[in-house]
């Protein structure tokens, strides 16, 4: 989840929603007692050694999943103060390099995980979008979901004595600094 906290926005994990596994220390303590022989001895340690190890590492796992999440909020924080058409772009490797990981354990964090915000849930993996060029040649690369916002946005106000052409559309953009490529829709025979 994600709020507003004075000037800067708060990511906190629901730890409802994480598994939990709890090492009973007196339990190990208990049977360690009453073991006698070595391979059983080996064996619990073993075993108290492995459930600690699974507890540090789901730890672990929340951690990284909290600070990916929170770059990706602090990378995405012009969205959510003014909504989807300042979705920047924004690849794995964005976010890897700046929470000091892998880009293969941002993706594994970022799948099938949810984020409450302001503006609605979304999937973790809808913050990384391409980006298409600007005209300007050297201007920041506009999101492709924000374009798309866009489009939708422009399809939806149309009338029907004025409709958008794909081309028409594709103007439009340009003139607002999106470099896209032009749509030319013909026959098509299936060859």
């Amino acid at each position: 989840m994600v709020q507003r906290k004075g000037d800067a926005w708060l990511v906190e994990l629901n730890t409802d929603t994480l598994p939990r596994a709890l090492v009973n220390n007196r339990y190990y303590a208990r049977i360690k007692k009453k073991v006698v022989n070595k391979e059983e001895k080996v064996y619990i340690a073993d075993r108290y050694q492995a459930a600690n190890w699974l507890v540090k590492a789901m730890h672990q796992r929340a951690q990284t999943i909290l600070k990916v999440a929170t770059e990706l909020v602090k990378q995405q924080e012009a969205f959510l103060n003014h909504g989807i058409q300042r979705l920047r772009p924004l690849v794995l490797r964005d976010i890897a390099a700046q929470v000091g990981v892998h880009e293969s354990t941002v993706s594994r964090v970022t799948n099938n995980k949810y984020i409450a915000t302001p503006r609605g849930v979304f999937e973790l993996k809808f913050f990384f979008t391409f980006g298409l060029g600007n005209t300007a040649g050297s201007g920041k690369p506009h999101s492709a979901e924000a374009i798309r916002s866009r489009i939708k946005s422009m399809i939806e106000r149309e009338s029907l004595d004025n409709v958008l052409s794909d081309n028409r559309i594709v103007v439009i953009l340009r003139d607002t600094g999106v470099d896209i490529v032009d749509v030319t829709i013909g026959d098509f025979d299936g060859d």
